[in-house]
């Protein structure tokens, strides 16, 4: 079967310098990006039901930028003041200097790893023993993540933000592609829950992490694409050569 259409449930790159492009353009297949799931907040009188007191940290642990945003408007909602002393650990270079929308990026201690991989960031938080530190997180959280750092000789409390939930389709909305690629296990619930009756045939389904891997297993599903593996660390890598490979079997 030839690859003609393929959604990437993400959100559309912000530079057209992205590899899904250029696989676009190398192998004649239309790429549409369209997240399954989204983010929610939650408010400040619920946040305090987890008990946290966020001055009693010394520093912050950002996964994602959305991690950022819903930390600050919490911070606001609940006029707390966060000191100039404050550390901040993020996973990656991007995550880092998104920070720049609410500090001043210079003037403040801000590490991150250079590969956006947490054993990097781990890493450099094992120089900083003596911090406490908060992960900010949404309510389905990353096992991996939480692994790793329940494995780390620091102090660390999980502080929860914002909530991920099903990106529904709308009754209009188109879905006809002959391949899915998932991030995250509430990706694969949010499949299920919009189309209760999907049977996959020969749509060919990827996706990156070992929980979602997992996920696509426990819903009865057949996983064509996993990622990351040796030697393909990314999941354009991984297309670029399932379709190289495709492209060979359909000349035949």
């Amino acid at each position: 079967m030839k690859i003609k259409r393929i959604l990437v449930s993400q959100p559309r790159p912000t530079t057209e310098k992205s590899p899904y492009f250029d696989i676009s353009e190398k192998y004649s297949v239309k790429i549409d990006f369209r997240p399954f799931i989204k983010v929610e907040p939650i408010l400040a009188k619920e946040f305090r039901t987890q008990r946290i007191t966020i001055l009693d940290y010394t520093a912050i642990i950002f996964n994602a930028r959305h991690g950022i945003d819903h930390f600050f408007r919490l911070c606001e909602e609940m006029r707390i003041t966060i000191p100039e002393t404050m550390k901040y650990f993020c996973v990656s270079e991007s995550v880092a200097l998104y920070l720049q929308r609410y500090i001043h990026y210079r003037k403040r201690k801000v590490f991150y790893g250079a590969t956006g991989k947490l054993a990097e960031l781990v890493t450099i938080m094992n120089k900083h023993t003596d911090e406490k530190y908060l992960l900010i997180t949404s309510d389905v959280q990353n096992e991996d993540t939480i692994a790793t750092l329940e494995k780390l000789k620091v102090t660390y409390a999980k502080a929860v933000m914002y909530k991920t939930v099903s990106n529904d389709f709308g009754p209009d909305e188109e879905f006809n592609y002959d391949m899915l690629l998932f991030f995250s296990p509430i990706g694969i619930a949010s499949l299920l829950k919009n189309f209760p009756n999907f049977e996959q045939g020969e749509i060919q389904i990827g996706c990156f992490g070992a929980t979602t891997a997992q996920a696509v297993r426990d819903a009865g599903l057949r996983l064509d694409i996993e990622v990351p593996l040796p030697g393909v660390p990314s999941m354009t890598m991984a297309l670029d050569n399932f379709l190289k490979e495709n492209n060979k079997k359909t000349r035949k």
